[in-house]
């Protein structure tokens, strides 16, 4: 299908976009920022804010850019000193009864108030007081406090609830310079996606209760990750502060979430930064468990697999696609029954966003341990274990009845993150990385492979599963090379050969070839 595109030029730069664009988002292309607050790409533009007045040839007034569409030959100047005076009264009424609490509030650092009165703003103003008409605080769900003196009134928040989570629970109550964001009384802003407001929120005005006061936004690592918490895949960053994870946050990606992500997936940090980890590979010799070297504890893991018999290996549901692949290669010799641990849950959709959905399989990589071969259910799995000659535990977080039927395998190896004392008879304890502390890929339940980035170091001794699956690999035989990198790992696996990393992107790739079907 042809898109119709058109030429304009906004700021003496000539740019093609698709007919139909806005102004903002045709500036952007040109790369040129228009200011705004009440715009946003994944919500309906009202025009309230006024923080977007750009002046446009033949126009007889400032219009605003967030709702004002290109049209051919159009000119456009974002900085012409009309525009600038403009946005430079917006943000004086804006600061007149917005309190100067920067040093407290937790958006300092990430406020565009504060990011556009620096690039906008005047240097004085003919206001001397700082009216703070409202209750301090208040408490508007499980997770979300309102301020209202912080309040812009850019109608974010409002218009998510009402039209993209479709549950209108918030609205501006009285009128001008006295008007604030409410909520009835007998409601509360608890929905499954109600955590998104806070992102929405251009100043600091929502706040989450998780992340109150926990890191100013200047102390704080960024990265680019996936969210493991359901087969959805949606993108996020992960904020790491001193090597623990203290907030995770929607990342942008028009074809998997929007700029959302579920209340249940941004909760879901803390087993990241499980303090009781396994830092050195334990290994049992004559009854006795003692820490020893990467060197010993592959050749043992070599020697294992080396032998015949059938093989059963338990999967988390946060494993990547790397470890799954180099696990199964090194168990290519040997008959193999493999399932990925998949809790279930309630399948919640944000009603107005298609085919988004915290999804009831709660394991982000499904799909590609299909791909790669796991395709066992998990009750097959754990029926096959009495009859198999060794059990290997891939990070599973076994419950107690299915811990009781592994602890009694013949042969018993475990690569995982935390010790489980129910697993005390394990040959091997090799200690593992979280996808926090590595890097790999997810396939999501639409076949698109993304990428995930390492957000923190490794504890001790701790390696990636692929590393430790594809080393012993390479002592089973002469002249094998095991891969040096995640993205080797990842190209030399059969669904994905010839990809890397960086073909993937930090928004992912849909794979054209699926083999078999998953289990859902």
């Amino acid at each position: 299908m042809t898109v119709e595109t058109i030429s304009v030029t906004i700021d003496g730069i000539a740019v093609q976009v698709p007919k139909g664009t806005n102004i903002i988002e045709a500036a952007e292309q040109a790369g040129i920022v228009v200011p705004h607050y009440c715009y946003h790409p994944s919500l309906p533009s009202p025009a309230v804010c006024r923080m977007c007045l750009v002046e446009v040839e033949k126009a007889p007034k400032l219009l605003p850019a967030c709702v004002t569409q290109v049209t051919d030959g159009q000119v456009v100047h974002v900085h012409s000193e009309k525009a600038k005076k403009a946005r430079e009264g917006v943000l004086e009424f804006l600061l007149i009864n917005h309190p100067l609490d920067c040093p407290i509030c937790d958006q300092s650092g990430e406020c565009e108030l504060q990011d556009f009165v620096y690039q906008e703003g005047q240097s004085k103003t003919r206001y001397t007081d700082f009216a703070k008409r409202y209750n301090p605080v208040e408490d508007f769900g499980p997770d979300i406090l309102y301020v209202a003196n912080r309040c812009i009134l850019c109608t974010r928040c409002v218009r998510f609830m009402e039209s993209v989570a479709e549950e209108p629970v918030l609205e501006v109550y009285e009128r001008g310079d006295r008007a604030f964001i409410g909520i009835d009384q007998s409601q509360r802003l608890d929905h499954a996606w109600a955590g998104n407001v806070v992102d929405l929120c251009p100043v600091g005005s929502l706040l989450s209760k998780d992340f109150l006061h926990k890191a100013r936004a200047w102390d704080l690592d960024k990265t680019a990750s996936i969210c493991p918490g359901c087969s959805q895949g949606c993108n996020m960053t992960i904020d790491t502060r001193d090597e623990a994870v203290v907030r995770l946050r929607p990342r942008a990606n028009l074809e998997v979430n929007r700029h959302f992500l579920c209340d249940t997936g941004r909760a879901d940090y803390r087993w990241m930064n499980r303090g009781d980890r396994i830092e050195a590979p334990l290994v049992v010799e004559d009854t006795r468990v003692q820490a020893t070297g990467w060197e010993a504890a592959l050749a043992r893991l070599a020697s294992l697999v080396s032998e015949q018999g059938p093989v059963v290996v338990l999967a988390g549901n946060r494993v990547s696609c790397e470890s799954i692949g180099w696990v199964m290669r090194l168990l290519a010799d040997r008959s193999v029954v493999a399932a990925m641990q998949v809790p279930r849950g309630e399948e919640v959709p944000l009603a107005a966003v298609p085919n988004l959905a915290l999804r009831r399989e709660r394991a982000a990589n499904l799909d590609g341990a299909q791909l790669l071969g796991m395709r066992a259910d998990w009750v097959t799995a754990m029926g096959a274990v009495r009859a198999a000659d060794l059990v290997i535990v891939l990070d599973a977080d076994l419950s107690d009845a299915d811990a009781a039927i592994v602890a009694a395998a013949r042969q018993l190896v475990c690569l995982g993150t935390v010790a489980d004392s129910r697993l005390h008879v394990a040959r091997l304890a090799l200690p593992i990385t979280t996808m926090a502390e590595e890097q790999g890929v997810y396939v999501n339940r639409d076949q698109r492979a993304q990428r995930f980035l390492a957000a923190k170091s490794a504890p001790g001794m701790a390696r990636p599963a692929w590393w430790v699956a594809s080393q012993a690999w390479a002592l089973g035989a002469e002249g094998r090379d095991a891969p040096g990198t995640a993205s080797e790992a990842f190209g030399s696996l059969a669904p994905f050969a010839g990809l890397s990393h960086r073909d993937l992107g930090l928004t992912g790739r849909v794979l054209t070839a699926v083999a078999g079907e998953v289990i859902r």
